[in-house]
């Protein structure tokens, strides 16, 4: 929420034209460099396997690999060679950039840990710690190796290098982003998968609306998390939605304040996580062997069970940065400053319409409620996790892996993959421990709904998680539940999303935990400040994008958290 008078405007660094620039694209010369995989110090063992896989015919590029990926798996299986070094082989063969990045090495754990975390063409995996630097760069292999392995034969027929041709060389100006960078091989590993993403979450649309078809037509903004594991795909949080309140700050919780679809999924996300967190501090063997969540040792905070990933699907290009046109980046040299800096700097969002920080035009009106643009919520979550400030008190951060555009009006998502991971890069080393940026999969997908006109018009928004017997309709003007909505909590028709209601989830886990410190927490607002370590990490987020350039992060009226149960 924005107090009265509060003016974002600030200077504009010149990381701007840097991170643009970085879009531009590729030179041949810079390309054949950029595609080799990043290295640690080379091992015995890795000069062995150059001898057997390299040989390089006359137009100079390598042949086709004289040993299997089927070969070197098994004998990573077999406990002849380790993560690392698989990890490495496969990068040749396969011809993806690897990199071994230390995350951080310091945080609120007793003792000395060191922190490690594979990236593959951009996308960064599960970080692992150790004692030393090998033990961390070891566990993060195998962390990536989980999610590596299982999907190699569809990995396999889509990589330039394994066919033992050259690469396709990039094209100028209105190349797309897959053509600039050819080598993003890491996403197409996962196209086939992606598939199976839109068409759960479409299976479970219909299966909503079918039940309700009086709200189809708010089907058309709809976001979804998809929770991964062994045995396949299932949506676990939904939500629909592209207004915010017209209501003062609520004083009292029970407004809920945003109610754009990616917002309201994520906070369905939430509902998901306490509902097995509760699972896990029931003390019935069966409930908690059912939860998502096992404990880590070394924080003595909850993690994801080894193999359980989540993705994010969204059924529009999320309001604000990520919808920069694409020429913007293409082309910067042609475009004045001011333009740049209105179009990737934070937006905010009030009553379904954006703004700039920097723009003149937004009207400081004190009784309008004012949130961050979806896409800046986005590039926030990417770095704090999904889980919020209270839920940090018993989790590690939760992240996703990928995010789908199934847009079917959007066919560039270079806006996205700059605000959600370039406006962010390097800030890694100033956040506490556990925290990251998490640089996303993002990809085009098939819409799994039609976006009319009246959808983005309609104030109704829908939400729905896993264990719901029905879904909730909340006007987003109101932040209320509509009377003809399919669950109401009650008369007052507070939405079970709201502030309150997660404070009432929040108390009944530390209840579960035996939490006496989180127990005796007087507010809202005071659970949320206890948590040290996320709120640090935030303060750090806030801080790292100003100095870039971006703008000033929307400081909330503090008396709208002051409420308590």
């Amino acid at each position: 929420m924005l107090p009265s008078g509060v003016s974002f405007r600030s200077s504009r660094g010149a990381s701007f034209a840097q991170i643009l620039m970085k879009n531009l694209p590729d030179s041949e010369s810079r390309l054949s460099t950029s595609c080799q995989p990043l290295s640690t110090a080379p091992s015995p063992e890795k000069d062995v396997f150059d001898k057997q896989v390299k040989s390089t015919n006359k137009s100079g590029y390598p042949d086709k690999p004289k040993i299997s990926t089927k070969t070197l798996v098994d004998r990573y299986k077999r406990g002849e060679t380790n993560a690392v070094s698989l990890l490495h082989q496969l990068a040749q063969v396969l011809q993806f950039h690897l990199e071994m990045k230390e995350t951080v090495t310091t945080g609120n754990i007793l003792g000395l840990y060191f922190a490690f975390c594979v990236v593959i063409d951009g996308v960064e995996y599960k970080t692992g710690m150790g004692i030393t630097k090998k033990d961390a760069r070891l566990k993060a292999a195998e962390f990536a190796l989980q999610d590596l392995l299982p999907n190699l034969e569809s990995l396999k027929s889509v990589l330039p290098g394994a066919l033992g041709i050259p690469p396709p060389l990039p094209v100028r100006e209105e190349a797309s982003i897959s053509e600039v960078h050819p080598y993003r091989s890491i996403h197409e590993r996962k196209r086939s998968a992606n598939l199976q993403f839109p068409n759960a979450v479409r299976d479970q649309l219909t299966k909503l609306m079918n039940s309700h078809p009086e709200f189809s037509v708010c089907a058309g903004t709809t976001a979804a998390f998809i929770l991964q594991t062994a045995g396949g795909y299932e949506v676990v949080a939904l939500g629909t939605g592209n207004f915010n309140t017209k209501e003062s700050a609520s004083m009292s919780g029970r407004i809920v304040h945003d109610s754009h679809a990616v917002v309201t999924a994520r906070r369905s996300l939430m509902r998901f996580l306490y509902r097995h967190l509760l699972m896990f501090f029931s003390k019935t063997a069966n409930l908690t062997e059912k939860s998502i969540f096992q404990q880590n040792s070394s924080s003595g905070l909850l993690s994801l069970k080894n193999g359980i990933n989540f993705h994010l699907y969204v059924n529009q290009l999320p309001k604000g940065a990520a919808q920069i046109p694409s020429k913007l980046c293409l082309n910067p040299l042609s475009i004045s400053a001011w333009q740049v800096n209105n179009e990737i700097s934070l937006h905010l969002s009030v009553e379904g319409k954006v703004f700039s920080v920097f723009s003149s035009a937004f009207d400081h009106v004190a009784s309008k409620v004012v949130s961050m643009s979806s896409t800046d919520k986005i590039t926030q979550w990417q770095v704090l996790g999904y889980q919020g400030a209270l839920l940090s008190h018993f989790i590690e951060p939760v992240y996703v892996q990928s995010i789908l555009i199934g847009d079917s009006g959007c066919s560039d998502i270079r806006g996205m993959e700059i605000s959600v991971g370039q406006r962010v890069e390097g800030i890694d080393p100033q956040l506490p421990m556990f925290y990251l940026m998490m640089r996303p999969l993002i990809s085009l997908v098939p819409s799994v709904a039609t976006n009319s006109a009246d959808s983005c018009q309609l104030t109704y928004g829908i939400n729905w998680s896993e264990g719901d017997s029905s879904p909730e309709v909340v006007d987003g003007l109101e932040g209320r539940t509509t009377e003809q909505s399919p669950f109401k909590s009650g008369p007052a028709l507070a939405s079970r999303l709201c502030k309150a209601a997660m404070l009432h989830r929040f108390k009944l886990v530390a209840k579960e935990a035996q939490r006496q410190d989180l127990l005796a927490t007087s507010s809202y607002r005071e659970a949320k400040r206890m948590a040290k370590p996320y709120q640090e990490a935030k303060n750090v987020l806030k801080a790292y994008l100003l100095q870039q350039g971006f703008g000033s992060w929307l400081v909330k009226l503090s008396v709208s958290d002051n409420f308590s149960m």
